[in-house]
C-alpha cells in the first residue's frame, strides 16, 4: 500500500456561508500537514466545480478530501446536533468508500462530548429533502441526507487516488424539521457542534501520514 508523502495537504470542503464560518472560527491547530478550507457553494453541481477546479493545484495532489457541514437525518430518533459519519456517500452518478471511518469516530466522541455518532451510507441529493422522501431515502440504508457530499468525494477521487471522508452535524431531523436553513444560526446546537469537529479532523488527516506496513 502507498503512502502519502509527509506534507501531503487535507481539503475540508463545506458548501455554506454559515459552516465555512463554524469551521473557520473552531480551533484549527495541530494539522498533520497543510489544511485548505474551500467552500463550494449549495447543491452538487457547485461542489463538483469546486472541487474539481481546486484539486487542479499542484500544491493540493495527493490531498485527502473531507467533505463537512450540515444534513437532515433521516432515522428515527436522531436529533440535532447528532454526528454522521459516512461509511460511504451515494447518488447516482457512484458509490466512493470512505477511510478510516473507526478513527473519526473515536476522535469525534472525544472533541464533542455527549454528542452521539450514527455511521452508515451517506446519501446525495439536489434538493432539501422534507416528508415522504425520508423515508424512500431511509429504504435505501441511508442514514443521512444532504447536497454536497457525495458529489464532493466523487470529484476527489476522478482527479486522482486519494483518502476520503466525510462527517454531517444533523441540524434537520424527522421529527426536528427545519423551514429553511438559516433558522441553524437561531437553532445554535449545530453550529456549535461542527466548530468543535475540527480537532478530530486533524487526527483523522494525521492517521493518513503514518507509514502504511
Amino acid at each position: 500500500m502507498s503512502t502519502q508523502p509527509a506534507t501531503a495537504p487535507l481539503l475540508i470542503a463545506c458548501a455554506l456561508g454559515i459552516e465555512h464560518l463554524a469551521l473557520r472560527t473552531g480551533d484549527r491547530g495541530g494539522a498533520g500537514g497543510p489544511v485548505t478550507l474551500l467552500r463550494t457553494g449549495m447543491g452538487p453541481k457547485a461542489a463538483e466545480r469546486s472541487v474539481t477546479r481546486r484539486l487542479a493545484d499542484p500544491a493540493l495532489a495527493g490531498a485527502a478530501v473531507l467533505a463537512t457541514g450540515f444534513c437532515a437525518g433521516l432515522a428515527p430518533g436522531m436529533h440535532p446536533g447528532d454526528l454522521v459519519v459516512a461509511e460511504e456517500t451515494r447518488d447516482p452518478d457512484g458509490t466512493v468508500p470512505c477511510v478510516e471511518t473507526d478513527l473519526l469516530v473515536k476522535e469525534l466522541v472525544r472533541a464533542v462530548p455527549g454528542r452521539t455518532v450514527h455511521t452508515g451510507p451517506l446519501t446525495g441529493s439536489d434538493h432539501v429533502v422534507r416528508g415522504h422522501e425520508r423515508s424512500d431515502l431511509l429504504a435505501t440504508g441511508a442514514i443521512a441526507v444532504d447536497m454536497e457530499s457525495a458529489a464532493t468525494l466523487l470529484s476527489a477521487v476522478r482527479v486522482g487516488e486519494r483518502p476520503v471522508a466525510a462527517v454531517r452535524v444533523v441540524v434537520d431531523a424527522p421529527q426536528h424539521e427545519l423551514v429553511r436553513i438559516g433558522t441553524v444560526r437561531g437553532g445554535i446546537s449545530a453550529f456549535r457542534v461542527l466548530r468543535s469537529v475540527l480537532p478530530a479532523f486533524h487526527e483523522w488527516h494525521r492517521s493518513l501520514l503514518l507509514p502504511r506496513r
